[in-house]
């Protein structure tokens, strides 16, 4: 009889420290916020709620040389080779090279959005190559090597039609661009052979006559921007240093 009696009383003397438990650990979590409603939150520090990789996907003649520029541009995480813009899937160099699989030699670059907006990437696509060509670009003809743009997204839609007019603009009279602007579909990789061609074979032939000039305009025009930027931030920090001076001045003569 007293066993009986017993259980049940150690039970709700454990259910009651049980509740008891529950209550502090409740309150211990509302204390402090989540792992996950920390990550919610829109008071977090900017650092933490830096922007995701995204991608653009654009041709401008054969592959190695839009990859070897692309790889040298800063906020450029990486940059593959391969086809899109076509109707065949998984297609391979040797059919996209016939002409009849609709695809162009592509790039598909990840960038860091924060470091390279896209419209910023766009100018050197521009630089990178001669979009003014018709199917063809140095000495490589066909509609493989078309000057393209594979949109992700109705903002880089908007931002790559902006720039081929402005872009055309700046060519009054002359010939314009006929670089197409079209949705993105899907990219298939190309070949092994075909990556970092330029840094797997920079003594081969068309790496020197063809992509090293491409890939030297572009380190060119990035030391330039470099050095302007240099002297803004100079000239930023001249004018700081006067207004603290004619401050101090002020402050002086009270």
């Amino acid at each position: 009889m007293t066993r009986r009696l017993l259980v049940p009383s150690l039970v709700l003397v454990s259910g009651l420290l049980g509740m008891t438990q529950d209550d502090g650990s409740a309150k211990k979590q509302g204390d402090k916020p989540s792992a996950d409603a920390a990550k919610a939150s829109p008071n977090r520090p900017a650092a933490a709620r830096r922007k995701k990789p995204e991608l653009a996907t654009f041709g401008g003649g054969c592959f190695w040389c839009t990859e070897a520029v692309f790889e040298r541009i800063p906020g450029v995480r990486s940059v593959v080779s391969g086809y899109s813009g076509g109707s065949v899937p998984n297609p391979t160099y040797q059919q996209v090279s016939s002409g009849l699989t609709g695809h162009a030699e592509v790039i598909q670059v990840e960038y860091d959005p924060e470091v390279l907006p896209f419209g910023k990437l766009l100018h050197y696509f521009w630089t990178a190559h001669d979009p003014t060509t018709l199917n063809s670009q140095g000495p490589d003809f066909g509609t493989q090597y078309r000057s393209i743009i594979l949109y992700h997204d109705e903002a880089q839609k908007e931002e790559a039609l902006k720039q081929l007019e402005e872009f055309n603009a700046r060519r009054a009279r002359r010939s314009p661009a006929v670089t197409q602007i079209v949705p993105f579909e899907a990219f298939y990789p190309a070949e092994p052979y075909h990556q970092d061609y330029y840094r797997n074979h920079p003594e081969a032939d068309y790496s020197q006559a063809i992509i090293e000039p491409k890939v030297y305009k572009i380190r060119q025009k990035l030391k330039q921007e470099a050095a302007a930027e240099a002297r803004s931030e100079r000239a930023k920090g001249g004018s700081k240093e006067k207004e603290a001076a004619k401050g101090k001045a002020k402050a002086g003569s009270q």
